[in-house]
């Protein structure tokens, strides 16, 4: 009866023995799987290596010249330095009168402006308002002509010269520009039919607009009053 259960207590020892070492590999495999995932932990937690910031490149510098086009001639910019200013300033040799410009405005402008320039289709040029009054401010639809709303006549000449026919703009000799713009003159009763116009004369035409025009000083000092005396 001893021996029976003595021999059942090695059995129970050594099944208890083999279950405790399964258990203990176990246990043992567990924590080696933890501290494998560990490791990429711990290397995410370190401080990371300081990136070395990529060199900077020197700035380009701006050549002196890009190669491109050529210094313009002498004759070049004279062809296109043609402005007249309203003094008359630039108004070239030559002379016209609205009988030598009846015949070159017929050929060249009446097409766009109408054959006594009343007409249009384009810009109306010839006509003057009652009383010469500048009504522009609160009637958009009072015509512009040459006769009421151009301040200058010396502009005239510089515009048609420059712009004018706009098919063939700059065309028109000096000569015929003279005589066009003594003709649009005399169909707006500023000069008499018979007036020479030319660079002494057109500066000195009385334009009815000219006092409804100032200078524009917007931008510049304002002139400052002088100190009153104490």
């Amino acid at each position: 009866m001893i021996s029976l259960r003595a021999d059942h207590f090695r059995r129970a020892t050594a099944w208890l023995a083999e279950r405790l070492l399964t258990v203990t590999c176990v246990i043992g495999a567990i924590v080696a799987v933890a501290d494998r995932a560990a490791t990429p932990l711990g290397a995410q937690t370190a401080t990371p290596a300081t990136k070395k910031a990529p060199a900077t490149q020197a700035p380009a510098t701006t050549p002196a010249t890009f190669g491109i086009g050529r210094p313009a001639t002498t004759a070049e910019i004279a062809a296109l330095d043609i402005d007249i200013g309203p003094e008359g300033v630039g108004l070239p040799p030559g002379r016209g009168t609205a009988a030598d410009g009846a015949p070159i405005y017929a050929a060249r402008c009446a097409g766009c402006h109408g054959k006594t320039g009343k007409e249009g289709p384009n810009d109306v040029l010839v006509g003057r308002l009652a009383g010469d009054a500048f009504p522009f401010a609160h009637d958009p639809r009072a015509p512009k002509t040459i006769g009421s709303y151009w301040p200058y006549a010396t502009t005239a000449f510089d515009y048609i010269r420059r712009a004018m026919p706009p098919d063939a703009p700059g065309s028109l000799k000096d000569q015929e520009v003279y005589g066009l713009v003594a003709y649009l003159l005399a169909m707006n009763e500023l000069i008499p039919q018979d007036a020479v116009v030319d660079a002494t004369s057109l500066p000195k035409v009385q334009m009815p607009a000219r006092a409804h025009f100032v200078p524009d000083t917007r931008g510049q000092p304002k002139a400052t009053a002088a100190p009153r005396p104490r």
